[in-house]
């Protein structure tokens, strides 16, 4: 009885450093996560350069929130399946194509002044 105790401990001390890993990783999502946050310093750029106007630079950032909000909600349940990453791709894309579209057009506004330090 002894000898099976520190067995089982041992066992399931293995299992749970084995599974947890898996069911995290259906929700994990860093390339979605990675690729939001460099839109939205691609954003902060934009309106730092004087590339995006206020009004674009809200657009984009609702579109950006429109975006979190869903990945959210996709992942109520617990995973992110294959299909659920590929519209969540989608979206980005279209943002990520908006993004430049905004800050390549004609449209300008005087940078934004340095941060006071």
């Amino acid at each position: 009885m002894k000898k099976i105790i520190p067995s089982i401990v041992a066992a399931g001390i293995t299992f749970s450093l084995a599974v947890a890993p898996a069911l995290a990783a259906g929700t994990d999502s860093p390339g979605i996560d990675q690729r939001q946050m460099n839109q939205q310093k691609r954003i902060d750029q934009g309106v730092q350069s004087g590339q995006l106007t206020e009004k674009e630079a809200k657009k984009l950032n609702k579109q950006q929130d429109r975006i979190e909000k869903k990945e959210a909600k996709m992942k109520e349940d617990g995973k992110l399946t294959k299909k659920e990453r590929a519209k969540l791709k989608k979206k980005q894309d279209k943002a990520g194509k908006k993004i430049y579209k905004e800050k390549h057009d004609k449209q300008t506004t005087a940078p934004a002044p340095a941060p006071i330090r």
